[in-house]
């Protein structure tokens, strides 16, 4: 598992998420692509690139003279497991359960039953 506290401070930088987003609408991108939605230069972009990978969150692999990036998923499912899931799914079913109770209630009241 990559090192939580990386990938929390990967994702904390709006740059990285919108880079990450970038990635999620359309994989394999190049740093020059990359580069050309963010307003910041190629260097920027390459060290902000370096951190999410250190993160695990964006793989890259080179094709002939080009490198590609790939977003890396896992590890943000694993923060969510580790650390969303756990805290709401207690609440999620109070609320489905209290949805329930309510639209019987409301089935009940309708007239003719």
């Amino acid at each position: 598992m990559p090192d939580e506290d990386l990938v929390f401070k990967a994702l904390a930088d709006p740059t990285r998420r919108f880079l990450l987003d970038l990635l999620y609408a359309r994989d394999g991108r190049t740093l020059t692509e990359l580069e050309s939605e963010v307003d910041m230069t190629r260097f920027g972009v390459m060290k902000h690139l370096k951190l999410l990978e250190e993160a695990e969150l964006v793989v890259s692999r080179k094709e002939g003279r080009e490198k590609r990036h790939f977003l890396n998923p896992i590890p943000i499912r694993q923060i969510h497991d580790r650390w969303i899931d756990k805290y709401t799914a207690h609440h999620t079913s109070a609320l489905l359960d209290l949805k329930a109770r309510l639209e019987a209630e409301e089935t009940q009241k309708e007239p003719g039953k």
